[in-house]
């Protein structure tokens, strides 16, 4: 596994400055967001200069971008809202091959019109899941055209809020090109904790074979979210899943500070036992 991060983590003026703080940190892969190019996350427009640039810049580092950040709201109350997302996921998708990445990340969002990682009680109602059905099967249309990977992330707060539901809808796309974002942290809800390992080992069950990417953060038991190292998230046990559904892929945090950055690349390091390379890429 190798550890990322989230572009976006680091605030600066320039895609070089952006991408240099990476590397200091001895990073050698990225969750890339069109907002650290000056462009909203889901652009009208992507010009094909600017995909080079990003790309170039990039390239000059050694830095490998492993996807693009592109979630939008697929069930917002507001069908025209919904669309507009769709029709710049297209825009992104034809990006991506210029960009240098396959892979598209999305959440399934939440039927909340004005804040699309907040939860709303009619999430888990059945014409919130046929919006998202509706949305993900022209989503992965859009994928099929361009010839990228769309990546979804079982989130408490969105549609698909548990590892079931995330199952339930990859047997309903059944699609090659809709897989899976784990991220450990996001599965538990307030005292579930408790029953971590239970939570963990059937997520893995669930999912384990459709993980293209994981993502970094931590969880305190009273459900906040927290930089990784930072909480009570059992670790050890989320490698282990990892490792035994054969996950080789990259490990991308987020949900952090620039200052908390340095600590939790070294908590990620101890964890995988690389402290030496990390301490060599540091060097460089």
């Amino acid at each position: 596994m190798r550890v990322g991060i989230f572009a976006k983590t680091f605030a600066r003026s320039s895609l070089g400055e952006t991408f240099d703080a990476v590397r200091a940190n001895g990073i050698a892969c990225v969750q890339f967001n069109m907002s650290c190019a000056g462009l909203p996350t889901m652009p009208e427009e992507i010009f094909v200069e600017l995909a080079d640039r990003i790309r170039g810049e990039m390239d000059r580092r050694n830095l490998l971008m492993v996807a693009v950040s592109g979630s939008f709201n697929m069930i917002h109350p507001a069908r025209g809202r919904q669309r507009e997302g769709l029709q710049r996921l297209g825009i992104l998708a034809s990006a991506c091959g210029r960009l240098g990445t396959s892979v598209i990340t999305l959440c399934t969002d939440t039927r909340d019109p004005d804040d699309m990682w907040r939860y709303h009680p009619a999430n888990d109602s059945p014409g919130a899941w046929k919006d998202l059905l509706v949305s993900m099967k022209q989503a992965v249309r859009v994928a099929e055209e361009h010839e990228v990977t769309l990546a979804f992330e079982p989130e408490v707060n969105n549609v698909v809020d548990s590892a079931e539901k995330g199952r339930h809808l990859l047997d309903e796309i059944r699609s090659p090109r809709l897989k899976v974002v784990m991220d450990a942290a996001n599965l538990f809800r307030e005292g579930e904790l408790l029953h971590a390992d239970e939570i963990l080992d059937k997520a893995f069950e669930l999912l384990g074979e459709d993980i293209v990417i994981a993502h970094a953060k931590d969880v305190k038991n009273i459900g906040e979210v927290v930089a990784a190292g930072h909480g009570e998230l059992d670790y050890d046990r989320y490698l282990k899943n990892l490792r035994g559904v054969g996950f080789e892929g990259p490990l991308i945090l987020h949900n952090l500070e620039e200052g908390e950055v340095e600590g939790s690349v070294a908590f990620l390091r101890t964890k995988l036992g690389e402290n030496a390379y990390y301490s060599e890429q540091r060097g460089r």
